[in-house]
């Protein structure tokens, strides 16, 4: 019992290094669409994202493969909710898609 509580907080921890990381490349690329700097946005995002991702796979999986591979699984969980959850509605699509342009 105590593996498989071990197991399914892997797979939970996981996903929120997931959200973490997903979630703030998602934050940063709006932020640095009006910013004075973009690359010191995205760069510095992308150390502080990638430090928290990497310390957390490290510590909370230690030696134990199989933490670190569900940690891996609910980081791509994760990310399928991200994108799922950011995506433009399907009116905005619409809205966003050009025109189509026909030949003369």
């Amino acid at each position: 019992m105590n593996e498989a509580l071990t197991m399914v907080l892997a797979w939970v921890v996981g996903c929120l290094l997931g959200v973490i990381f997903f979630g703030g490349l998602w934050w940063t690329v709006r932020k640095s669409i009006a910013a004075k700097q973009p690359a010191l946005w995205i760069f510095g995002s992308l150390l502080v994202r990638m430090s928290i991702v990497l310390a957390g796979f490290y510590l909370f999986s230690g030696s134990h493969l199989g933490r670190l591979f569900l940690c891996l699984l609910g980081f791509l969980t994760a990310r399928l909710a991200v994108i799922r959850l950011t995506r433009p509605s399907r009116e905005r699509q619409i809205c966003l898609r050009p025109e189509a342009k026909h030949a003369p």
